[in-house]
């Protein structure tokens, strides 16, 4: 799995957190059966982010979790 794709699915379990406007990545979100997949691209997305081949504002912005 590239970054790209990483980033897409992590996208996808992002929600508001609540009463306050803030958002936060929730794994509850995604099937059971594809909480792995998207473990998996969470790691690939940490990685990168450590690697320097992506910051990690850049990485906020890009899973619209930027404030």
């Amino acid at each position: 799995m590239n970054l790209d794709q990483a980033i897409d699915l992590v996208r996808n379990a992002v929600k508001y957190t609540g009463t306050i406007d803030q958002k936060h990545i929730d794994l509850t979100l995604v099937p059971a059966d594809k909480r792995t997949t998207y473990e998996k691209a969470m790691a690939v997305c940490q990685i990168s982010i450590k690697d320097g081949k992506i910051s990690r504002d850049e990485f906020l912005r890009r899973v619209h979790l930027e404030g």
